[in-house]
């Protein structure tokens, strides 16, 4: 019975075939093993393997065979009880932290005691690195993006939904909660996120949320977006709900006119402008009063004067079209302006300082009957004040207190501000002295102009009793600004003097900040103390550094930009400090700031001219990256500097980058640059340069057009024509411009002794290469180690006798004769003399002419 029980054990045995021998055959036989192939090929092995089981059963075993099935069957008994036994003393160990059990029944000790040794080591051994606190890991990624990121992965799990109150309760949603719960929920989840309404999450969102959107839950919503800044979630928020199918129908004016508000309090006068056209298209949310004054504030603030003006159009004029949901025909919607959208189209007459429209408000508010307003006769002085009519801002102000209305605080800053502007400081500190006795309570900013306005007039002492009266009102800006207002007011007045006091004066009540700091240095710089510039920007760097105290003892958070880089290098370049600028700039640079070419291109070029060229290279290659094109003067300078250089290719391929950047510079502004580089730039190199422009290919511009016929002018080289004379055939060109090695030989104090020249009156001048031949009638080439090409230059010929005229004849031939003079007399005695090489050239043009 048991050898029975023995036998029949294989029949129950899995058959498993090896699968990477299966891919390795396969790949040896150039088959790439995909999974269905390999799938395959193992079912197959299967059911070999089954069929031969099956003969195996059919036939009966020999007593050998008995006993090896049973042992088989026992090993892989064994076997499975080891790793049962392992994988539980495996998990206690892990926990515990103890060595693992390592070792097999069948292996001898010695081997087992090698892997216990060689597991029992922690650290690095050298062949295996420690293993990582990956869970720790995890933890502290998840605690870090816990706040920002936590929405993103919680909420895609359906099992487990979670919403926040306000005092921090987390509850779920599949419990009944309140609307207001929800709605702050909504507003904060919102709030949070950049989210589009074509965005999943935004609408998965706002389904999760729970709420039905009714008019009262639509403007909590949009007036807590509002509340927070988040203009573009109420816009979406809106937009969502009404493009629904159960919401389409239920559009209400109170939501619209919300939006309009949050708008205009974002500073969004398209949007709102958008939101506004959408309601004159629907009779049940067309514009009410409401809306009216909601769109016409916000335009009034941008200054949108002509939209503003169709606003009121529309207000006085029915729809020019049926309206979708028109109720009846009897509707009139037609309203009239009120003293709010009369006011708002005064504010957006102060930027585009329109004076003439205060006088059409007056009048159209009285024929209305509308009283004007303490910010109606405010809005009107600030108009004039900005359009330079002081006289109309003290009328309105008269009429604003005959009127019986209390002038507001705002009001008499806008007078103090005329006075100032008017240079009637005394007056303005009288009208100051009446707002306090008539009780008014002043602001920061009436006491701010006024002592701007004693700064600018050398009077800093008396501006500073209205600092300590500042002081001790609400500011809404730091003292800081009012001190930078001041020391820029004597700046702009002309003390110097009082600027340093007045920064002396403002260590004993506040730090200085970044603005501080970047008005003095310009104060400095204007007027030629770069000592103090120098010192005071070297302390703000070592403030910057340490970070712990001021000069004065106060605490600092100082830190230099771009405006305190530039003001330095101002005062540096007044100063001709070159040494120190080109080291302010190099810093600048390393921090990551760059110059404004608009306003400092003069600076570089400044330092180009004193021998700092490589920092205008560095500038222009910065702003080529940015992708933006630089300064024409840096095209200029540079074109100078390279010539100065003697690197005529670099100043051509400048001068087309010019025309390509589509520069315009005139022929007198050429010539008034390049006199400007007369201690740089010789009568030699602007020929030079003359002639390389002639041999380089060009573009046709009216910049370089202008360019050849000033150096043309400043060189004294005539035209082709006025050389050859009257008689001189039409079809005469000069042969071709002298090269590299005929200037050598030839220099330009020589030529310039010549009376003319060969250049065309073109820009572009005509070169023909292909008539550049010597006197055998061959392409120039070097005989015996002379050059015998010769230029052109300066040669004034007549065609009908083909003899030189004047002294210029003998002046060529004896400098022609010393090319040859220092050659050997045996050599020489077989050459032909310059003057009879010359003679020969000169017959073999004529013929050529004739």
């Amino acid at each position: 019975m048991e050898a029975s029980t023995r036998i029949s054990t294989p029949t129950t045995l899995s058959f498993e075939p090896n699968t990477d021998k299966i891919k390795r055959n396969l790949l040896k036989k150039g088959v790439f093993p995909t999974p269905k192939t390999v799938h395959t090929l193992r079912k197959k092995e299967i059911q070999k393997f089954n069929r031969k089981s099956k003969k195996i059963e059919d036939k009966p075993f020999s007593e050998s065979e008995k006993q090896e099935i049973s042992e088989q069957s026992h090993f892989n008994t064994i076997t499975r009880e080891y790793k049962a036994i392992t994988k539980v003393f495996k998990a206690k160990n892990d926990k515990k932290g103890e060595n693992l059990m390592v070792g097999k029944p069948w292996e001898r000790l010695e081997r087992i005691g090698l892997r216990e040794l060689a597991s029992g080591s922690k650290e690095y051994g050298g062949e295996k690195l420690k293993g990582e606190a990956l869970v720790e890991l995890s933890e502290i990624l998840a605690e870090r993006n816990r706040d920002d990121k936590h929405w993103l992965l919680d909420e895609d799990i359906e099992e487990g939904y979670w919403m926040e109150t306000n005092d921090g309760r987390k509850i779920s949603k599949k419990r009944e909660i309140g609307d207001a719960e929800a709605i702050q929920f909504l507003v904060k989840r919102l709030s949070a996120m950049d989210l589009t309404m074509r965005d999943w999450k935004f609408s998965k969102l706002m389904k999760q949320s729970g709420l039905h959107f009714t008019e009262r839950h639509l403007l909590k919503i949009i007036e807590g977006l509002g509340a927070v800044g988040s203009w573009r979630n109420a816009l979406s928020v809106v937009e969502w709900v009404y493009n629904r199918d159960e919401y389409k129908h239920q559009k209400s004016r109170f939501v619209y006119t919300k939006l309009l508000a949050v708008l205009g309090k974002a500073r969004k006068p398209t949007e709102a402008l958008h939101i506004f056209n959408l309601m004159r298209e629907d009779c049940r949310i067309y514009p009410d009063m409401a809306a009216y004054r909601c769109i016409s504030v916000t335009l009034g603030q941008a200054g949108l004067v002509k939209k503003l003006m169709n606003v009121i159009e529309c207000m006085r004029q029915k729809p020019s079209k049926k309206l979708k949901n028109m109720r009846s025909r009897d509707w009139d919607p037609c309203l009239e302006p009120d003293v709010v959208v009369y006011n708002a189209v005064l504010n957006a007459c102060v930027p585009s300082h329109q004076w003439k429209a205060v006088s059409w408000v007056m009048e159209e508010m009285r024929k209305l009957s509308l009283k004007p307003n303490g910010a109606t006769y405010g809005l009107a002085m600030e108009v004039m004040l900005r359009s330079g009519k002081y006289d109309l801002v003290h009328k309105f102000f008269e009429k604003m207190r005959k009127s019986g209305t209390a002038p507001k605080a705002i009001t008499y800053k806008v007078l103090v501000r005329a006075f100032w502007e008017e240079g009637k400081v005394n007056e303005a500190v009288e009208a100051v002295r009446d707002m306090e006795r008539r009780g008014v309570v002043g602001t920061a900013s009436v006491y701010y102009e006024l002592a701007c306005c004693l700064c600018k007039n050398g009077r800093w002492i008396d501006a500073m009793v209205e600092v300590e009266k500042l002081k001790k009102l609400h500011l809404t800006k730091p003292l800081e600004v009012a001190f930078t207002g001041m020391i820029t007011s004597c700046m702009d007045g002309g003390h110097v003097n009082d600027c340093i006091s007045v920064f002396e004066e403002m260590n004993k009540h506040c730090s200085p900040n970044t603005g501080t700091i970047n008005a003095m240095l310009k104060a400095y710089g204007r007027n030629d103390m770069f000592a103090k510039a120098k010192e005071l920007f070297e302390k703000t760097k070592e403030m910057e550094s340490s970070r712990n105290t001021h000069i004065s003892g106060f605490d600092s958070s100082l830190t230099l930009d771009a405006y305190t880089y530039s003001s330095i290098l101002e005062a540096s370049a007044k100063a001709h400090q070159w040494e120190y600028f080109e080291y302010v700039y190099k810093e600048m640079t390393l921090f990551g700031y760059q110059l404004d070419q608009n306003k400092h291109a003069w600076l570089l070029v400044e330092a180009s001219k004193a021998g700092k060229g490589h920092l205008m290279e560095h500038a222009f290659d910065l702003i080529l990256e940015a992708g933006e094109i630089p300064h024409l003067s840096f095209f200029t300078e540079m074109v100078c500097h390279a010539t100065a250089q003697h690197n005529y290719r670099r100043a051509v391929n400048l001068v087309n980058s010019m025309a390509h950047a589509s520069f315009h510079v005139s022929e007198k502004q050429w010539t008034e640059i390049f006199m400007g580089c007369q201690d740089r730039i010789g009568k030699g190199g602007l020929q030079n340069l003359f002639y390389e422009l002639c041999n380089s290919d060009i573009v046709s511009e009216t910049t370089i057009s202008n360019l050849m016929r000033s150096l043309q002018l400043i060189c004294g080289i005539t035209s082709a024509a006025e050389s050859l004379g009257s008689t001189v055939s039409s079809n005469v060109t000069p042969d071709r411009l002298p090269s590299d090695e005929e200037r050598e030989a030839f220099p330009i104090d020589m030529v310039d002794h010549v009376d003319s020249g060969l250049i065309s009156d073109s820009p572009s001048c005509v070169v023909n290469r292909e008539r550049n031949t010597s006197f055998t009638g061959k392409p120039d080439s070097p005989q015996d180690g002379v050059a015998l090409s010769v230029p052109d230059v300066g040669v004034d010929y007549n065609s009908s006798t083909s003899t030189f005229s004047g002294n210029s004849q003998d002046y060529i031939d004896n400098t022609l004769d010393s090319l040859t003079s220092h050659l050997d007399d045996s050599r020489g005695s077989d050459l032909p003399q310059a003057s009879e090489i010359l003679k020969e050239w000169r017959e073999a043009r004529n013929k050529d002419v004739r």
